[in-house]
């Protein structure tokens, strides 16, 4: 697909783009602006997937950090968990919780000079409303009864039952931030796709080329402060060693995220004193989701087991050089409700090969791994194999596991195929980190209930999946404190003592970068790169 260039893009511009590209230089100045003025600054960052089509309202194969570039939210997720305005000036909620009305920050454009106001915020609510199923994940898609245009900077979201996290669902990357008229198709109906993506964001996207790059220039409308570079380039580098060569020949300026690059690479760079690295706060939660609808992983014995043949600890040191802390549960006790003192599953081999006995999975003389009534206690891990992290950790737990007599097959797939096979529950184990803020617990639990989340597939064979299925209706749209952290204490305690999940470490995001690049900084949600502070010096 190919966007139109803003016309205020001159013609020498696109030059000095085309060339960095096919060069493969690294961003840094590169030549002159436009009318002979400063030399644009231009920042290189790569990613392991395609960008995708930018479709506000929908997924993959869109990434969220693009999406987030061009499209911004009602309010914002800030430091803390604190809701700020951003779209949005001001709320005002009704004394029966059912009635949000919003003051529409005016002023503001979209990147083609189209005005944001409440009748393209309606619109874009009611493309998403239209369809319901495709958001079903989300309850605060299912919560919204309506949208009422009340004057031409504000409406009313109206809600069928109080649902105490709407704000911070409002703040979420997808599927609610506003896509400009222009974009819309003809029908007024983007689930089958946009015309061209036109957000009020800091940026617009300038130039794709699918599987190779993309190039986001700031938006010459956007209504807050402009960012200090000029352009973005995104690299497409499926391969992490291959991303981690290129950011030493200085094709590129910024690597950030999780699983871009080897932990041994990030721990040379930092190490070496020729680049700068930073780690952020924990995040979220790396973990493995066992199926308690498929094979030996049917039986909670078996479940348990694993959770105690996982030397969580070494493996922190050893692949991720302790840029992450242990996880003893699905969500840290920093998140609301969270904080439920479950006794954790501490490491022990012989407790893991003793209940493993005691459910009849023998070891025979003279053989590696375990049997029962003829069966090999083999199990399949699936990974991103684009996820270099990922990677290491399945190679790792195949070690460990082997020590258990627990067969473990590595099945490295690349991300459609990976994302394919955690919706048809095709795994016994597969890595199923949490979302981090502002997701945890109440986005995440309630996605539980979709098939098409490995979650739901994890937890399909649990005798009482109905009833938390029915636990968690009731916390989304409870309004009593202790009701619902007596809901999640029965949520979040059956599903660490079923064992479905195996938490192994609180996640954080890297970043890497040249000695030329400051303002880098980090974000409270995973899935966001904040570059409005980042220069090129």
């Amino acid at each position: 697909m190919k966007i139109e260039m803003s016309k205020k893009i001159a013609l020498l511009g696109i030059f000095i783009i085309m060339a960095v590209i096919i060069s493969g230089c690294g961003a840094g100045s590169d030549g002159t602006g436009d009318n002979g003025g400063p030399p644009e600054k231009v920042l290189t960052i790569s990613w392991s997937q395609d960008v995708g089509n930018l479709n506000p309202h929908m997924y993959g194969p869109s990434q969220m950090f693009a999406q987030d570039f061009v499209y911004e939210s009602l309010v914002e997720y800030g430091e803390g968990g604190v809701i700020k305005p951003h779209l949005a000036e001001s709320w005002t909620i009704s004394p029966d919780g059912k009635v949000y009305t919003f003051k529409l920050r005016q002023g503001v454009k979209f990147s083609d000079g189209s005005d944001f106001n409440a009748a393209v915020a309606k619109k874009n609510f009611d493309t998403v409303l239209l369809n319901r199923d495709e958001h079903n994940w989300l309850e605060l898609v299912n919560q919204i009864d309506k949208v009422n245009i009340v004057d031409e900077y504000t409406i009313d979201v109206v809600f069928k039952n109080p649902y105490y996290p709407a704000l911070q669902e409002l703040s979420l990357i997808r599927p609610l931030r506003f896509l400009g008229e222009a974009g819309f198709p003809d029908d007024g109906n983007t689930a089958e796709g946009i015309k061209a993506p036109i957000g009020t964001g800091l940026w617009s996207l300038q130039e794709y080329k699918q599987n190779e790059y993309a190039v986001f220039v700031k938006n010459p409308y956007y209504w807050g402060t402009q960012p200090k570079i000029d352009k973005v380039v995104v690299k497409i580098i499926p391969d992490g060693e291959t991303r981690a060569i290129a950011f030493e020949k200085h094709e590129i300026d910024l690597i950030y995220g999780s699983g871009l690059i080897s932990l041994d690479s990030f721990r040379q760079f930092r190490d070496s004193g020729e680049y700068r690295t930073m780690i952020s706060d924990p995040l979220n939660t790396k973990a493995l989701a066992l199926n308690s609808n498929r094979g030996p992983t049917r039986e909670q014995a078996v479940r348990i087991a694993l959770q105690h043949g996982v030397n969580k600890q070494s493996l922190i040191d050893n692949i991720l050089y302790g840029t992450e802390v242990k996880a003893d549960t699905l969500f840290s006790p920093q998140f609301p409700f969270c904080d439920l003192g479950l006794q954790p599953y501490d490491y022990d081999v012989e407790k893991a090969k003793t209940i493993l006995e005691s459910a009849g999975w023998v070891l025979k003389s003279g053989q590696e791994f375990r049997e029962k009534n003829g069966q090999l206690l083999e199990l399949e891990l699936c990974f991103d194999s684009a996820d270099n992290v990922q990677k290491a950790f399945a190679e790792a737990l195949q070690g460990e596991y082997k020590k258990i007599g627990v067969k473990l097959l590595l099945v490295g797939e690349e991300s459609q195929s990976y994302y394919q096979r955690q919706k048809d529950g095709k795994f016994n184990l597969i890595f199923g980190d949490t979302w981090g803020a502002p997701y945890d617990p109440h986005s995440m639990v309630s996605s539980m209930r979709t098939p098409s989340h490995a979650d739901y597939q994890a937890q399909s064979g649990l005798p009482m999946k109905a009833e938390i299925d029915a636990k968690i209706a009731e916390v989304l749209i409870s309004t009593d404190e202790k009701a619902r952290q007596d809901l999640y204490n029965y949520i979040l305690g059956t599903l660490h003592e079923q064992a479905v999940y195996l938490p192994l470490s609180y996640g954080t995001n890297i970043a890497v970068y040249h000695d030329n690049i400051a303002g880098v900084s980090f974000d409270p949600q995973t899935n966001r790169i904040p570059l409005a502070n980042v220069d090129i010096n």
